[in-house]
């Protein structure tokens, strides 16, 4: 149980989606994914990656600063939406807030980059160990925003951002800060993860019109995971404050023992005692929607939903995701799925799944449960309601 709410007092990002909240909340509403096909060797494949306009504003970001031209797009995509946030929360004259950003890959494209090199020459690149570290992203937004509270970079797989979120609420709830930044950025797009991803038989092997990835359709005969790219960050605030964009009201995390290292249980437990943990006192009938995290996979979708089935009964809310949309995230995935419950509260709107038929849409929108979990079985649950 929380000793008190802790308030979301801004939450920005840049995706597939766009890089402004009326642009992400404009995509949302439509019911169409941005999923396209690139080249990698030899073969095309599917992959989400952020809008022509957003690698505009990003390669701007790039040249501001000598230094930023060394850096991986993991890094310069939380720079980019840390300075957002920090607007939107009204930040201005704070210089001792938190930071806690990870990764579940951190600079995957420059590691690649320069392993490459070294293969070729035997020589490594001076920079290749500082702008290859996991510490790296939270480090340089420290840097850029000025900031003299503590730098924590952090890497658990897919479910990392929703653990960035807990580490800072557990800093605020200790009294150590009253401000921290968290979130997660991802710029998985590069041949040797695809590889990965394929290697382990969970990436699409086709891409089937018109929702290549079919994220919560139970009744899949293939895997439909497809990365994308992205970053969002949140500011984080004790209390209940005025410009409250929605207030953390419960957090839940559990760890199974697993049998395979990709797989979750059956009926995922991580997920039972996650949810269970960030409900505390809560009616489960008080929960209006579940934003999930529904990689794709047909395991990975059905565990989940049966987790929730063993939690909620027949008080099942609203079920939705955003990964047919913008494809896996890793790290990222978490916090932009925080962002689509902010924004469906706000609007008091719910997104569905469209290809998925019949689906209950719920008439308020007030507690909203998001869902993350990474390899290794880390759950997260993180339990959102209105101001």
């Amino acid at each position: 149980m929380l000793q008190d709410p802790i308030s979301i007092t801004g939450i920005s990002s840049v995706s597939p989606l766009g890089n402004t909240t009326e642009q992400i909340w404009n995509l949302y509403k439509k019911p169409s994914h941005c999923i396209t096909l690139h080249d990698f060797g030899n073969d095309k494949v599917p992959i989400a990656t952020i809008s022509d306009t957003s690698r505009n504003q990003i390669d701007y970001l790039k040249q501001e600063n000598s230094q930023y031209e060394s850096l991986d797009d993991s890094v310069l995509f939380a720079i980019f939406a840390a300075r957002a946030v920090i607007k939107q929360a009204a930040w201005k004259g704070t210089f001792d807030f938190g930071v806690n950003i990870g990764s579940s890959r951190g600079a995957t494209g420059l590691f690649e980059k320069y392993h490459q090199e070294f293969l070729e020459t035997g020589i490594s690149a001076t920079l290749s160990s500082p702008t290859t570290t996991l510490g790296n992203i939270s480090s340089w937004i420290a840097q850029d925003l000025q900031t003299k509270g503590p730098e924590i970079s952090h890497s658990i797989t897919c479910s990392t951002a929703l653990h960035a979120i807990l580490n800072g609420v557990a800093w605020l709830q200790a009294g150590l800060n009253d401000k921290f930044l968290v979130g997660g950025s991802e710029a998985p797009l590069t041949p040797f993860t695809i590889a990965q991803m394929k290697a382990l038989k969970i990436y699409a092997s086709d891409v089937a019109p018109p929702y290549p990835c079919q994220a919560m359709n139970l009744g899949k005969t293939r895997n439909s995971m497809f990365l994308g790219e992205g970053a969002a960050i949140a500011c984080l605030e004790t209390g209940i404050k005025d410009n409250a964009q929605a207030l953390i009201t419960g957090i839940g995390y559990a760890t199974e023992p697993l049998k395979h290292n990709i797989s979750i249980s059956t009926n995922a437990e991580c997920f039972q005692k996650s949810m269970k943990m960030a409900l505390g006192n809560t009616d489960p009938k008080q929960i209006d929607v579940i934003v999930l995290h529904a990689p794709g996979t047909i395991k990975g979708d059905l565990a989940e939903y049966n987790a929730i089935q063993a939690v909620f009964g027949n008080d099942q809310p609203a079920l939705t995701t955003n990964k047919w949309k913008i494809g896996h995230t890793f790290g990222a995935s978490g916090i932009l799925s925080v962002e689509l419950a902010i924004l469906m509260m706000k609007h008091q709107e719910f997104i569905p799944v469209p290809f998925i038929k019949d689906s209950y849409v719920p008439k308020q929108l007030n507690n909203i449960i998001i869902n993350a979990v990474g390899f290794g079985g880390n759950a997260v649950s993180i339990l959102l309601r209105v101001p």
